[in-house]
């Protein structure tokens, strides 16, 4: 048996023996038409300034320069690599990331997160926008049809440290009458002035807690502890305040971190809580959640944005305006599905002299039997407008009787006509055409057939069921479907990016932005290798 020596820690030593041969170019081995050259070559193009700017003078000499940095994390998303220590590891194995880092040292995970959650924090956005701006300037952009749709994607936070609003203001209002009933006793006590309004704010109770301090201290008062030790009428009093005063602060911070959220997670604040079709069990629950908000033109990602509201139709004037600002123009085809259906988005289209392409709510719902066979819909109703009346199935009058408004959470104002039968008596259609609603306790006999409708938005759905029943509305409605839906399959599916890796809505940002390059990237990648570039749409397949 021939005797081996020990192995050392460093494994070189027992090389010395033979030689590996290695060609003295590795660039050699990377195919000429290798994603990570488009990639390379693209990213060498945009403009870096606001990036070295995010380094302080001392930093600005790092092994890695952010320039490539930047480059390894994109190619890193493009291959399903999120994690900073794999990303790390990468960067010593792979021959593709050896080419992007020039020749440098590999960065070490430290290094990545630290870039990624900071450094690109405030710049990623200008990164990103460079890149479309390089599409469009290639040819590869419409500049015409956008196609715009969300999805939620679950946050890194522990689904089950989560706050409701209902529960918090129920818990506030239990508490604030606790205290108007006990603190005026208290307050005269010892004499100490204080304004009681209606709703008792923390810093009020904490500069009672100071007076207590004070007397404590000039008192020489020590407070026992422990089982069995009696505690005095001033301390009970002090622990009493000391708890009102930390349950009005929690309550206060999570009502100010919540706004128009009805639910916040303690693990990361800025997610709320949403229902998820893709959870493990597939039943939809309810989980700490971002809606991501993408649009898309000739299949490339040209706008991303995260929202806390769990409905789409609230995110889509922010994001087109957030759209306009970053590209300069405004697209004069953008097409949703039916959650984007509402007066005020039609209305600021209208304004803005856009042509929407968005599927009406009840679109499928109308085409129903039940739907035309139902008496009690204002739809299958005859209108007169020289009287503004209705007439119902039994030939009765619904005339206009007044004018209600409501406000949106954006300070849009909706108008709806309220309508109301003369007369509903001895009608043998009243219980088809009135509804059954459980919470009314009017006997059927004595109920009156009434509804609301708004006029503005009435003739908004018009126009736009006629719209999307032409060919270029079908043709974008198809397309919407295989673009913007296509690419959250991508995002999901191909790329295998489920859910955040960092938290807070700045960080979540800066992810789901470099994820999107990371698409771009590729798709820009498959149309050039297909020979596809400059196609902006799928044409209608003949059957």
């Amino acid at each position: 048996m021939t005797k081996h020596s020990k192995i050392l820690v460093d494994y070189t030593t027992k090389s010395k023996n033979f030689q590996l041969v290695f060609p003295i170019n590795f660039e050699i081995n990377i195919p000429a038409d290798d994603s990570v050259r488009l990639l390379s070559n693209v990213l060498e193009e945009i403009d870096y300034t606001e990036l070295y700017g995010a380094y302080s003078r001392k930093e600005k000499n790092t092994a890695v320069s952010p320039k490539n940095l930047f480059k390894v994390l994109v190619y890193a998303y493009m291959n399903n690599i999120y994690s900073s220590r794999q990303i790390e590891t990468a960067c010593k194995r792979d021959i593709n990331f050896t080419y992007l880092l020039e020749g440098a040292k590999a960065p070490d995970h430290n290094t990545i997160a630290r870039f990624r959650s900071s450094r690109l924090k405030n710049v990623v956005d200008g990164l990103f926008n460079q890149v479309v701006h390089l599409l469009k300037d290639y040819g590869e952009l419409s500049c015409e049809n956008l196609f715009v749709d969300g999805t939620k994607i679950e946050a890194n936070a522990n689904k089950y440290t989560f706050v409701w609003k209902k529960s918090i203001l129920k818990n506030q209002a239990k508490l604030q009458e606790k205290m108007h009933k006990e603190l005026p006793g208290l307050l005269a006590k010892y004499e100490f002035e204080m304004y009681l309004a209606e709703e008792i704010k923390a810093k009020r109770l904490k500069k009672f807690i100071g007076k207590l301090d004070k007397i404590k201290a000039i008192s020489n008062i020590e407070f026992s502890n422990g089982k069995g030790k009696h505690k005095t009428a001033f301390q009970r009093d002090y622990e009493l305040l000391s708890d009102w005063y930390e349950r009005e602060k929690k309550y206060e911070y999570y009502l100010r971190r919540m706004k128009d959220r009805n639910s916040l997670s303690k693990t990361d604040e800025s997610a709320t809580f949403m229902h998820l079709k893709e959870d493990h069990m597939r039943n939809s629950q309810l989980k700490p959640a971002y809606n991501v908000q993408i649009a898309v033109d000739a299949e490339y990602i040209v706008a991303a944005e995260i929202f806390n509201d769990r409905t789409d139709v609230n995110t889509f004037v922010p994001f087109m305006e957030k759209i306009k600002k970053q590209l300069g123009f405004k697209y004069m085809y953008p097409t949703a599905d039916a959650g984007y259906e509402s007066e005020e988005n039609y209305t600021y289209f209208e304004n803005n002299g856009q042509k929407p392409c968005i599927k009406p709510a009840n679109y499928e719902q109308t085409k129903t039997r039940k739907y035309k066979n139902d008496i009690g819909r204002a739809e299958n109703m005859q209108y007169d407008e020289n009287t503004d009346t209705y007439t119902c199935h039994y030939g009765r009058k619904l005339v206009n009787v007044g004018i209600r408004k409501s406000k949106t959470s954006s300070g849009y104002i909706s108008e709806k006509t309220m309508y109301q039968c003369e007369n509903c008596k001895g009608c043998p259609y009243k219980a088809q055409c009135i509804k059954h609603n459980a919470r009314c306790n009017t006997p059927l006999e004595e109920r009156i057939k009434r509804f609301e409708l708004s006029k503005i938005f009435k003739k908004q759905r018009e126009e736009m069921l006629e719209r999307i029943n032409t060919k270029q509305g079908i043709l974008l409605r198809i397309n919407r479907s295989i673009q913007v839906e296509g690419a959250f399959g991508v995002l999901k599916e191909d790329m295998g990016f489920r859910r955040f890796l960092t938290r807070g809505t700045a960080n979540v940002r800066t992810e789901i932005l470099i994820l999107c390059l990371a698409y771009n990237i590729q798709k820009l990648h498959n149309k050039t290798v297909a020979n596809r570039q400059g196609q902006f749409l799928h044409e209608i397949k003949a059957a």
